[in-house]
């Protein structure tokens, strides 16, 4: 296999195994003009096995997102094809607008305009709460 190096843009690394996927279409790669390679399953000392999602090209990233779907990701800045810069994220403190809220009665679900906000309760548990109902965000 053979994947071109970047010259400028991001290499998401360390991606849990099968999680490049939920990545790509949260963050909508598809919708981008620039290559994106997803490469699955590769060998890792530290993991086993993990995915990695290289964008040859200039975007800007949610953190938050990224930090609820896989927290142990490691974001490399890519520019002149050297890395010149790491990011490690974590767990976000708060989810604004990443996912809904599961109760019906919720007044985010009646409410359009207002933002749905999630804290997180558990960080051990990865679980999150509404803000304004504390029930956990729909499946």
């Amino acid at each position: 296999m053979n994947i071109d190096s970047i010259h400028r843009g991001i290499v998401l690394d360390h991606i849990k195994a099968g999680k490049a996927m939920d990545i790509y279409r949260f963050l909508h790669l598809e919708e981008l003009c620039c290559s994106v390679a997803i490469i699955k399953n590769v060998k890792s000392k530290a993991m086993g096995h993990k995915d990695i999602i290289k964008v040859d090209g200039k975007i800007d990233l949610d953190l938050q997102i990224l930090g609820y779907i896989d927290p142990g990701i490691t974001i490399n800045i890519i520019d002149n094809g050297t890395v010149i810069e790491k990011k490690h994220i974590d767990l976000p403190h708060k989810l604004i607008n990443i996912v809904s809220c599961g109760n019906p009665r919720c007044v985010t679900s009646v409410e359009n305009e207002i933002d749905q906000v999630f804290i997180l309760k558990d960080k051990e548990l990865r679980t999150y709460r509404c803000m304004y109902c504390d029930s956990e965000p729909k499946s």
